[in-house]
């Protein structure tokens, strides 16, 4: 499928609003997205929940419905607002949803996605919400079929969702964008690894951030015990680090954070400047993009990570901008936390960047192991 193509049925269906969080099962349509010539008006914000916001807003001032994008796993941040605004029963606000099915049951996935996967048709059943399932075999007909059923259900004042398997869209020219910052990520995640101490554990986020880290510290020590690895849970892995701080005390904690993870909750800086943990070193790797699932640009570049520390209240919190200047960080590590560093870096990784190769619990067992020696 084309994925401008259905772009044009969704805004001749009187969509002229499109909002959503990235998705690498989405990608061929986030890049067609992009690059649309259209009317419809897109926005990126920090989290799906905010997506569905954002649709009940639009709906109530123009009585259009809006489209909504996301991978399956966004679907547990659209309960709430789903099931206490938009549902038939309470507010009754229609909108299109367009949900990335990773971990699909037969389809060999990362371990983060083959529960949600299992349960994505089911959640939708639970929530009420008709769907149809799209693959690489939907034809424009069948299509075109589907969103009639889409709109009946938006005339009900329903949600529809079009669950997209992998593959269904064509393969369209790549969206690229760059940010201008020089500095390539894998390196700072290594001269990162040197300067925390040994003794010290690390929390990091989902993604590239995880894998890259994964390669890095087997390569410079042989293992990678002392990382937690948040490959899933977007936008929790300060929290886990938090829970970690408090329990071990006498332990440098650092939690090793993306940009859009950061902004999906963002609300965690001010409670963790308002707990004050001693031990907490925050570190945020700020691309500007959703660089995991296709670098799409987050809504939000012009945010100062350190501007949003030093307002919340963290004791000190500094900006990397250049390699020359990464070695300000071992002086970070020495201070009172909880303390912020930005590090800004482009967008770019190794084509032969590898995935764990243990298993998640695996991963749990040898960091418990690692924190009570």
């Amino acid at each position: 499928m084309n994925a401008q193509s259905l772009l044009k049925e969704i805004e001749n269906m009187g969509i002229e609003v499109i909002t959503g969080v990235p998705d690498s099962t989405l990608k061929q349509f986030c890049d067609g997205l992009q690059s649309y010539q259209g009317q419809l008006k897109h926005y990126v914000p920090v989290n799906e929940g905010a997506a569905i916001g954002i649709a009940v807003g639009t709906y109530l001032s123009s009585g259009h419905p809006a489209c909504v994008y996301m991978q399956n796993s966004g679907l547990g941040n659209i309960v709430n607002p789903i099931t206490s605004l938009a549902n038939q029963e309470v507010y009754g606000i229609p909108m299109l949803l367009i949900v990335g099915w990773r971990g699909e049951p037969g389809v060999k996935d990362e371990p983060q996605h083959v529960y949600q996967g299992k349960i994505t048709k089911e959640l939708l059943d639970v929530l009420s919400i008709p769907y149809a399932v799209l693959d690489a075999d939907t034809t424009m007909e069948e299509m075109e079929t589907i969103l009639i059923q889409a709109k009946d259900a938006m005339a009900e004042r329903k949600q529809f969702a079009l669950v997209v398997k992998k593959g269904t869209f064509e393969k369209a020219d790549k969206f690229v964008w760059e940010n201008g910052y020089p500095m390539n990520r894998e390196w700072a995640l290594g001269e990162l690894l040197k300067m925390i101490p040994q003794e010290a554990c690390i929390v990091s986020t989902t993604g590239k951030i995880s894998r890259e880290l994964y390669e890095q510290s087997d390569k410079l020590y042989g293992n990678h015990d002392r990382i937690f690895m948040t490959v899933g849970g977007m936008g929790h892995a300060s929290m886990i680090a938090f829970g970690i701080a408090q329990d071990q005390r006498d332990r440098k904690v650092v939690c090793i954070d993306g940009d859009g993870a950061a902004l999906m909750h963002m609300g965690g800086m001010a409670f963790l400047a308002a707990n004050a943990p001693e031990n907490y070193i925050h570190i945020i790797i700020n691309n500007q993009a959703h660089e995991s699932v296709g670098a799409m640009p987050t809504g939000a570049q012009a945010v100062s990570f350190v501007k949003v520390a030093q307002a919340a209240g963290y004791r000190k919190a500094l900006s990397i901008t250049k390699q020359e200047d990464m070695a300000q960080i071992r002086d970070l590590l020495n201070e009172k936390g909880p303390v912020l560093c930005e590090i800004m870096v482009g967008l770019d990784s190794r084509a032969d960047l590898g995935r764990p190769k243990e298993t998640a619990a695996e991963n749990r067992e040898a960091f418990m192991s690692y924190l009570h020696r």
